[in-house]
């Protein structure tokens, strides 16, 4: 049995402390910079002359992960920030931040997706995506965000169960509520390159005592292709946070029978000095 927000008042009041938390968890995790170990699999049919079978591509990203928020934007965004491809420096990574971070842009807006496609430059395969990165769905929940979604409450145990997946990150083990979403307002918070709307449909797994954030899931469908990308959170004693630790994605082209899957996960998480943190502002 499901049963949406507007019809229970304990699924409200899960919504609003997750609201809550949200915004909290951002301010919070301003300050703090993550290593990413991110490896993306990119599979789909030959296409050379008389060669059957399938190519397969691999390619490794090590990067710094960090929130940064462009002066007047109204929201924190996820920057990647790639030091290495496949284990190699990557050598403009200083005039990249320079161009990225000091040269000033017609519009705030201009520079939002000017950080958006740097964090996506080096995504592997045929798919475009600036969503892979693991704070992306918490933003589904902020309270300013939350009317633009259907959400319900999945009481039965299979629409609860974690996420089908044998990774200890994708396991828990305290009480939860499985709340599932679907976007229902336009224009859509993902839209194709051309502003066509996508929208997105998921689940959050979600303490419905402090509204902690213990796992996330949501999925794009545009066309022939469907994305989608789940994150796990953990505890990290030394920060006294929930922190990413692990998201994984599958992406698939069905025309073009080409697939996209890939694992970041996340560590070495350090807090920045304040001089830092200001030069990516």
């Amino acid at each position: 049995m499901r049963v949406h927000a507007e019809d229970d008042p304990q699924l409200a009041g899960v919504l609003r402390r997750a609201g809550a938390y949200v915004e909290t968890f951002g301010n919070q995790l301003s300050r703090i910079v993550a290593e990413e170990h991110y490896v993306q699999t990119w599979k789909r049919p030959s296409v050379l002359p008389g060669v059957r079978g399938t190519v397969v591509n691999e390619r490794e990203l090590q990067s710094d992960l960090m929130l940064v928020k462009p002066s007047a934007a109204a929201a924190w965004l996820q920057y990647r920030d790639v030091f290495a491809v496949d284990s190699l420096p990557v050598r403009d990574r200083a005039e990249r931040l320079t161009r990225l971070f000091a040269v000033p842009s017609a519009s705030t807006d201009q520079q939002v997706a000017r950080i958006q496609a740097e964090s996506a430059r080096l995504n592997l395969g045929d798919i475009d995506r600036t969503f892979n990165t693991p704070l992306f769905a918490l933003q589904f929940l902020e309270t300013a965000h939350q009317a633009r979604f259907a959400f319900t409450h999945a009481h039965d145990r299979r629409a609860a169960s974690p996420v089908a997946d044998d990774s200890a990150a994708f396991r828990v083990s305290t009480e939860i509520w499985t709340v599932s979403f679907e976007e229902v307002r336009r224009p859509t918070i993902i839209h194709t390159s051309d502003d066509r709307d996508v929208p997105t449909r998921g689940r959050f797994w979600i303490d419905p005592q402090s509204g902690q954030v213990l796992m996330s899931e949501f999925t794009v469908r545009e066309r022939q292709r469907q994305g989608t990308v789940t994150v796990s959170y953990q505890s990290e004693p030394l920060l006294g946070l929930l922190v990413p630790v692990e998201m994984r994605e599958r992406y698939i082209d069905s025309k073009a029978k080409s697939e996209i899957t890939a694992v970041a996960t996340y560590g070495k998480f350090r807090q920045v000095a304040g001089s830092e943190f200001d030069a990516l502002r």
